[in-house]
């Protein structure tokens, strides 16, 4: 690398870099040449900092019902914790690329780290729900920095040709958290209650600090990058998120009708939402891009990913909803987990060794059609169906989830590589599909599996008559167990009666259970059938060119090589095709 000949001291002039050193996206790092210890100690450490950004939401999202005793709320109360992690989550990165942009990444990095550190520190000496929802809400922006630095931090580990695997090796360790979480936050509970998780939250983040610290990014380009209208869209991106997360949240858990707030909070949201989106449409220099957000091939990936969210959404509303029926906690999931996080990694390799820029659409079908047949597989679970029964199926949803995650995130890359333009927008929306999507899939299939529940109740109900010698027999079947502590035969009967109903209920939720898993094939196999009539198309479309003599049809999304990757290139000072249109041109 070689500084650029400057004119006075700006720390906004642009260097001059090597071909092979030159970031790759404004606000990143360069990437100079690494000895191989170095690249080693790069890709742990990306590791580590991505795993940071997501287990300390995992451990608390896994543990809700743990934490409603400890923190003295009720199980509805608990809920505003994932709900504040995502409500700040997803619509930081509005303000963060800028963030890197201007002031750097050093800054960047260890402010974000050090809040963290400070608020889930202050956390362990209150024990209410209030401090708990703050401790959320600032891992949620903390989240949203941790996620790319630990994808800036991944890629210095690989040489240009192989930079596409440090994006879906990055891309899969993002989805390890959650069964981690599952598999040792029982033994943090027993030693100290919700402290024991707060104080490994802690110590994960002081570690992450001391690394970056001890092994920091390369320099990059910094840039002025904020505007005034930046701060008006995020007044009122942010909020209408919010609201929209909690809406999301609590309509499922409080009912939608039940509550007039819910309905005010989703109305108000959208009002907000499209507000911004109006500001950004018409400003010269926007935060999104809307008409590269509002092309067919950006909104369909942007769909699809939303969509898989929803069918990944399996295991924690589906899978672990089911297991929670039949009577079992955390500790009796362990090896269910465990067969999660190996399929996750099983799944990162894959999609590593088979990623082909040429080729991004036949892995995405392959990794659909196994979630579906895994869904499908749970389909068929019955009341003595226990997590042995559920290993091949949650495998195969975890392994086809991460197989399926790298190829599409690759493809978005391609259009923001080939326009840097679009790279806020590319971090705000894969912010949108990871976490509203998850919110978005929780919300639905619980919905769906509520109301699938009182069906089955209703059509049991029907075919329950005393008149039933089956059914007669299960009544005094129950009533014999409370024969030493009733003597009295009608009270016997009523209890029977009791037992059948509770037991009806039970089996009514194991068949809506088993719809929603049914739907989740069903939206799994619908999408990869239009993926691959996508393809299909694209064929046909390349063939009919070559018969009639022109050129094929460029492909909609094409990543470009490692070694042509394009970069940014704005100015210390602000160019007339920078500003907003509110601002005043200056010569």
């Amino acid at each position: 690398m070689s500084d650029a000949v400057t004119t006075g001291d700006n720390k906004y002039q642009q260097r001059q870099w090597d071909p092979d050193e030159r970031p790759t996206m404004p606000g990143g790092p360069s990437f100079p040449k690494h000895s191989n210890p170095r690249r080693l100690a790069y890709f742990l450490l990306g590791t580590l900092v991505t795993l940071t950004g997501g287990l300390g939401n995992a451990l608390v999202t896994v543990n809700l019902v743990n934490l409603q005793g400890s923190l003295a709320a009720f199980s509805a109360e608990t809920n505003w914790l994932p709900a504040a992690y995502v409500m700040t989550n997803a619509s930081m990165n509005l303000l963060l690329v800028k963030f890197r942009q201007q002031f750097g990444l050093r800054a960047f990095t260890e402010f974000f780290l050090v809040l963290y550190a400070l608020v889930t520190f202050a956390h362990l000496f209150v024990n209410d729900l209030g401090s708990a929802i703050a401790v959320r809400a600032a891992h949620g922006m903390v989240g949203a920095a941790l996620s790319t630095l630990g994808l800036y931090y991944t890629l210095q580990a690989f040489k240009k040709e192989t930079r596409l695997k440090g994006i879906v090796i990055s891309t899969g360790v993002s989805q390890l958290p959650q069964p981690i979480a599952y598999i040792f936050s029982t033994s943090l509970l027993q030693l100290a209650e919700w402290r024991g998780l707060y104080v490994f939250e802690l110590g994960l983040t002081l570690v992450t600090l001391g690394g970056v610290l001890w092994l920091k990014l390369p320099p990059g380009d910094r840039f002025k990058a904020f505007r005034p209208t930046d701060f008006v869209t995020f007044a009122l991106f942010a909020p209408g998120i919010a609201l929209l997360s909690a809406a999301l949240t609590f309509g499922r858990v409080l009912w939608w009708t039940e509550q007039p707030w819910v309905g005010v909070a989703l109305a108000i949201s959208i009002v907000l939402i499209l507000a911004a989106i109006a500001v950004e449409h018409n400003r010269r220099n926007p935060l999104l891009q809307t008409r590269w957000i509002s092309t067919w091939s950006i909104a369909r990936m942007l769909l699809a990913m939303m969509l898989v969210r929803v069918v990944l959404s399996e295991q924690s509303v589906g899978a672990v909803g089911f297991m929670r029926l039949v009577g079992l906690n955390n500790d009796e999931l362990t090896a269910l987990f465990t067969v999660v996080l190996l399929a996750t990694i099983a799944g990162i390799v894959v999609s590593a060794i088979t990623i082909n820029p040429a080729h991004l659409l036949g892995p995405q079908v392959v990794a659909l059609l196994i979630m579906a047949v895994g869904a499908w597989i749970d389909s068929h679970a019955t009341n003595v169906t226990r997590p042995a029964q559920m290993y091949v199926s949650q495998g195969m949803i975890a392994f086809g989830g991460t197989l399926f995650l790298g190829p599409l995130l690759v493809s978005l890359l391609g259009q923001v590589l080939a326009n840097p333009a679009n790279l806020i927008s590319f971090s705000v929306l894969f912010g949108l599909t990871q976490n509203l999507g998850a919110l978005i899939g929780s919300s639905l299939l619980g919905t769906f599996q509520v109301v699938r529940e009182k069906f089955h109740s209703s059509v049991l109900a029907d075919q329950l008559s005393a008149l039933d010698p089956l059914v007669a027999a299960r009544i005094a079947q129950g009533g014999a167990a409370y024969g030493r502590a009733l003597a009295d035969p009608a009270a016997r009967t009523r209890q029977g009666v009791s037992v059948l109903a509770q037991a009806a209920t039970r089996e009514a939720n194991i068949l809506a259970y088993n719809d929603v898993f049914l739907l989740i094939a069903a939206i799994a196999a619908t999408l990869a059938l239009l993926i691959f009539a996508r393809a299909l198309f694209g064929v046909w479309t390349k063939h009919r060119a070559a018969q009639a003599g022109e050129p094929p049809a460029a492909p909609p999304a094409p990543m470009p090589r490692p070694t042509d990757s394009p970069v940014a290139t704005p100015s210390g000072d602000r160019r007339a095709d920078e500003r907003d249109a509110s601002e005043p041109a200056t010569t």
